[in-house]
């Protein structure tokens, strides 16, 4: 029997030694880390012969060498066993090149970008599930690859039960996407819309998708991608390897590239058809998206802009991505107008949580760069008051700290990132913000300011990664939604004097009912 090793005991990881398993694959799990639920998980595996080995790293010596290695997404693709293993001639993949391969016959809509491509891939999925079409969203949003995979190929092989169905039925009501399709092991899939990341670009050799969509283009993940250059070859591989590509013709990078790197591509724009790079995309006129297919077709109008509840020009941006992906599947307006008629909105991306005495809480957690918390202080009401921190992140700060100037009342610093984010805001002339460590102390804290300054908006725009104080910014939002909405039921807290630490104003903030 054929011996598959898969690094990393998470959501995805779990889900392709599951996979593998099925297709007749002796599996091996590993994972570095411990935990209780990671020990839960070991058992739980075991029972279906799949062997987890926690706490400690892939080594690969001895004559029993796996013949495959699957990389979990978050794991460097660069790690010295990694490079090991591909020296000695074993196939390493990702675990969403795994789905791919047993997705393959299927079309795919594949999503990247920088920022955005949460938002349009919820957006697609909605629009494709009001089509009737039985499409799931998932890569680096929803379910993982690999869990659809299994789903499929469990109907396929005629199989009920299983590890395909490890988690009952599959409900995307975790993106927030109303007429959600429900995929079980006995479904048809009519598409996969897949989120992919540059971590997931990267362990994927053959992924092509049917439609691929890039949302922007700026500085991330440097830290792991070295380069500007490799992070956007990276990016470039997925539209490259898709059989039709659209584009966001207003971000700045991509909009320079224009029709000399992408001569074919389906260009976007907000800004009106005289702004459209190429002779063929999708614009806003009128307060309508209008589809140009070809160059010598007639402009269509398909949906109205105030369909869409969400606030922003960056969300007309991902309405006309959405739009275009839609049109090119040949999905008809009545669909798509349904669809974002009824969109609320992603989890993490600027979502309304609770109005508490005319002061409206917003969680934009997924913000974890700077260009993206830029979008989202721009993009809510002034005054506003920002709960800012976390794990910085390399990147250029200059266009966010200027709209923090603009807008934000007062700042409130979390995470490890706190004193240098003061730094940056003193050497700006910002002077009030506040360190106050941890978001149970920062939720008070924004409520008292909100209401000092008559600000209208608290919002949570870290600008920073979470893994400080969080094991990613799902968590993060979710402790901020858990404390905004205990606050506005009811609980008060007492105050207490925090030693100092940035200014003589910081308070600490502890919970009393």
């Amino acid at each position: 029997m054929s011996k598959a090793t898969v690094i990393g005991l998470g959501k995805s990881g779990v889900a392709a030694a599951r996979l593998l398993k099925r297709e007749g694959w002796e599996v091996e799990l590993s994972d570095r880390n411990t935990s209780k639920t990671l020990l839960e998980q070991q058992q739980e595996l075991a029972a279906e012969q799949i062997t987890v080995k926690l706490g400690q790293s892939l080594e690969l010596n001895g004559a029993n060498l796996p013949q495959l290695i699957v990389v979990s997404p978050g794991v460097p693709w660069d790690i010295p066993v990694l490079v090991e293993a591909r020296q000695l001639g074993i196939e390493t993949i990702g675990e969403m090149e795994l789905a791919w391969r047993n997705l393959r016959s299927l079309p795919w809509v594949g999503i990247t970008g920088t920022n955005g491509k949460t938002t349009t891939t919820a957006l697609i999925a909605a629009i494709f599930q009001a089509a009737e079409l039985n499409a799931p969203a998932c890569g680096n949003i929803g379910y993982a690859a690999c869990e659809v995979a299994l789903s499929y190929r469990g109907r396929g092989a005629g199989e009920a039960g299983g590890a395909g169905e490890a988690g009952g039925a599959f409900d995307n009501s975790s993106l927030l996407t109303p007429n959600s399709s429900l995929l079980t092991p006995h479904s048809s899939l009519d598409w996969v819309i897949a989120e992919v990341s540059s971590y997931q670009i990267e362990s994927s050799s053959s992924l092509a998708p049917r439609i691929g969509v890039w949302t922007t283009f700026t500085p991330d993940h440097l830290s792991r991608h070295q380069t500007l250059e490799n992070y956007y070859n990276i990016k470039a591989k997925l539209l490259r390897q898709s059989e039709l590509q659209v584009f966001n013709g207003d971000d700045a990078y991509l909009s320079q590239l224009g029709l000399s790197a992408w001569p074919d591509a389906y260009w976007t724009s907000v800004r009106g058809k005289d702004f459209l790079i190429s002779e063929k995309g999708f614009y806003i006129e009128d307060g309508w998206v209008v589809e140009k297919l070809t160059a010598t077709s007639t402009p269509e109008p398909i949906v109205k802009v105030s369909s869409l509840r969400m606030v922003g020009e960056h969300n007309q941006q991902n309405l006309l991505m959405a739009v275009a992906t839609a049109r090119l599947a040949g999905i008809n307006r009545d669909a798509i107008a349904r669809a974002v008629r009824e969109f609320p909105g992603v989890a993490h991306r600027l979502e309304h949580i609770c109005t508490w005495e005319g002061i409206d809480f917003i969680n934009d957690s997924k913000a974890t760069n700077y260009d993206a918390a830029e979008v989202g202080l721009a993009s809510v009401n002034s005054p506003a008051i920002l709960i800012a921190g976390g794990e910085a992140k390399a990147g250029d700060d200059t266009a966010w700290l200027a709209q923090i100037q603009t807008k934000a009342a007062a700042v409130l610093l979390i995470g490890s990132a706190a004193p240098a984010f003061a730094k940056r805001l003193r050497e700006v002339g910002y002077d009030n913000y506040h360190i106050v460590e941890t978001m149970e102390r920062a939720v008070p804290k924004s409520a008292e300011l909100a209401k000092q300054y008559q600000a209208p908006v608290v919002l949570l725009s870290p600008a920073c990664a979470s893994f400080d104080q969080y094991p990613n910014f799902e968590v993060r939002g979710d402790r901020f939604r858990h404390l905004c909405l205990a606050w506005a039921g009811g609980w008060k807290p007492a105050r207490v004097e925090l030693p100092e630490l940035e200014n003589s104003s910081q308070e600490s903030i502890v919970q009393s009912r």
